[in-house]
C-alpha cells in the first residue's frame, strides 16, 4: 500500500492542539517591534542602501510628507522613459533593462548586442535535464518545480559554491536565461502528465527576445502578433525590480549575506516571491474578476457593481474574505506608475482582441472601488490600483496559463535579483542578522517521572 503524505494523521491533528498560544500583541507595543519590518504609519524600516531602483510616491516639503504620483526609477531612469523609447524605436527593452539593472548604465547598440547573444547562448540546459529533472515529479505549482529546477542546476556546476564576482555574474547570467525555458517546460510537464495534454516542447530561438520566447515555446503553433509579446515585454520590464525592500528581494540580501551560493540564493527568493502576499496577487484579481462577469449583468452600470462590490467587502460574495483584490498599496498612495503604464497598453491590447467590454468593467471597479472601500471601511485616505490590478487581465489575454502567472513574475524579477545579489556582494560584509527579544519567561526542568 503506497503512503499517502498529503493525510494529515489524527495523531499530528491531535498534536497540533498542544501548540502554544500566539504571542500578545501588547508584547510588540510594549517592546516597540516594528512589526513586518513597518513603523506605525506603515513606513518600511531602513536596513539597507542600494543604487539598483528607487521608489517615489511623495516629496517633502518641510516636515510635510506630500503624496504624488507614483514613479519607479532603475539605475535613476524613470521606466517610463524606458518603456517610452523602446516602443518609439519599435524594440524590446527587457534584455536592455536587466543590463541596466545589473551593470548601472545602460548599453550603446554594440553592449546591447553582446550582452543579448551571451544570453542567447545560455538558453540551453544541460543534456537530458529535462527529461531527468523538469519532467520527472511534475507538479502543479509550477513555482516549486522551477525552485528545485534551479537547486538541481548546482549539480551540473562545477563552480557552484564560488561566490567570486566574475562567477556569480555568469551564474547570474544563465539563469536569466534560463528561467522562461524552465517555467514553460515546468508547466508543459504538469500540463501533460498531470491534465493528460499532449506533450509538446518547443526549443528557444536565439534571435527571439524574452518575452518573445515566452509567447514561442508556450503556444503549440508558436504563434503571437509583435504587438503580443511587445505588451509582455512591457509587463516584464514593470515587474523586473521594485526598491530593495519587497520581500523576495530582501531575501536575495539576507541570503546572500551569509555567503550561500547562486542557486540556494535564488531558491530562497522564489519561495518568498511564492507566497499569495507577495507575487501571486493578481490570481486573485482574476478569479475575483471571474466571479464579477458571472454575476454582474451591466459592466457600464455604475450603481450595480458598486452594490456587488460593497456585498465583497461584506463578506458575502466571491471568497468571503471580505477583500477587493488589486486594490491599495503599501507605498504608492496617489498612483502605481507600473498600473498607469501598464493600462494604457491594456486597452489596446483589449481592442485587439475583442475584449473592450471587459476591459470597461476593469475601468468601472477602478473607478468605484477606493469610494467603497472608503466609505465602509471608514478609511479616509487615496486607494490607487495597483500592478496586478491589469497583470492579470494582460496575462489572461495573451492566453496564458494562470499556473505561469507567478513565474513571469519570477522571469522579470531574477533580473533584479541579480544585481542585487552582486550589489550585496560588492558593498556589505556583514552577514544579516535581525534581532528577536524572547518573551518566554523561564522554567525549572521537570524529571521525566514526574510530569503529568
Amino acid at each position: 500500500m503506497v503512503k499517502d503524505y498529503s493525510e494529515i494523521p489524527a495523531e499530528v491533528i491531535e498534536l497540533s492542539e498542544k501548540l502554544p498560544d500566539e504571542i500578545d500583541p501588547e508584547l510588540f507595543e510594549r517592546y516597540h517591534v516594528n512589526r513586518g519590518l513597518r513603523d506605525r504609519r506603515g513606513n518600511g524600516i531602513l536596513t539597507g542602501l542600494t543604487k539598483i531602483s528607487e521608489i517615489m510616491s511623495f516629496i517633502q516639503e518641510g516636515d510635510q510628507k506630500v503624496y504624488v504620483p507614483g514613479r519607479l526609477f532603475y539605475r535613476g531612469i524613470d521606466v517610463k522613459d524606458i518603456i517610452q523609447n523602446c516602443i518609439e524605436e519599435n524594440r524590446f527593452g527587457f534584455e536592455e533593462t536587466a543590463y541596466l539593472l545589473i551593470f548601472g548604465e545602460l548599453p550603446n547598440k554594440e553592449e546591447l548586442e553582446k550582452f543579448s547573444k551571451i544570453l542567447a547562448d545560455y538558453r540551453q540546459l544541460p543534456a537530458d535535464f529535462v527529461r531527468d529533472i523538469v519532467l520527472k515529479a511534475p507538479s502543479k505549482d509550477i513555482m516549486n518545480t522551477l525552485a528545485r529546477c534551479v537547486l538541481t542546476l548546482f549539480s551540473y556546476d562545477d563552480n557552484g559554491s564560488d561566490t567570486s564576482i566574475e562567477n556569480v555574474l555568469r551564474q547570474s547570467l544563465e539563469l536569466i536565461a534560463l528561467f522562461p525555458i524552465l517555467s514553460v517546460y515546468a508547466y508543459e510537464s504538469y500540463r501533460h502528465y498531470l491534465l493528460n495534454d499532449s506533450l509538446v516542447i518547443h526549443q528557444p530561438q536565439p534571435d527571439l527576445s524574452t518575452a518573445e520566447n515566452i509567447l514561442h515555446m508556450l503556444r503549440p503553433d508558436s504563434q503571437y502578433t509583435d504587438f503580443e509579446a511587445k505588451v509582455l515585454d512591457i509587463a516584464l520590464i514593470l515587474h523586473a525590480d521594485h526598491g530593495g525592500g519587497n520581500n523576495s528581494t530582501f531575501t536575495t540580501h539576507l541570503v546572500t549575506s551569509t555567503g550561500s551560493d547562486t542557486y540556494s540564493t535564488v531558491a530562497a527568493s522564489l519561495a518568498s516571491l511564492k507566497g499569495p502576499k507577495h507575487g501571486g496577487a493578481n490570481i486573485k484579481v482574476i478569479e475575483m474578476f471571474n466571479h464579477l462577469k458571472e454575476n454582474i449583468k451591466d459592466y457600464n452600470d455604475e450603481e450595480e457593481i458598486e452594490k456587488y462590490l460593497e456585498r465583497i467587502l461584506d463578506g458575502e460574495v466571491f471568497d468571503k474574505k471580505g477583500l477587493i483584490y488589486g486594490m491599495g498599496h503599501a507605498i504608492y498612495s496617489v498612483s502605481d506608475p507600473r498600473a498607469e503604464i501598464l493600462k494604457k497598453y491594456v486597452e489596446k491590447l483589449a481592442i485587439e482582441k475583442g475584449r473592450e467590454h471587459e476591459f470597461n468593467l476593469y475601468k468601472n471597479v477602478e473607478k468605484l472601488a477606493p469610494k467603497v472601500i472608503n466609505r465602509k471601511r471608514k478609511v479616509y485616505k487615496n486607494l490607487t490600483a495597483n500592478v496586478d490590478f491589469y497583470s492579470g487581465f494582460v496575462y489572461h489575454m495573451l492566453d496564458l496559463p494562470t499556473e505561469l502567472y507567478t513565474p513571469i513574475f519570477a522571469i522579470a524579477r531574477i533580473a533584479g535579483w541579480s544585481a542585487h545579489r552582486l550589489e550585496e556582494l560588492i558593498s556589505n560584509s556583514k552577514i544579516i542578522r535581525p534581532a528577536y527579544r524572547n518573551v518566554q519567561e523561564r522554567k525549572s526542568y521537570i524529571k521525566l517521572e514526574d510530569r503529568e
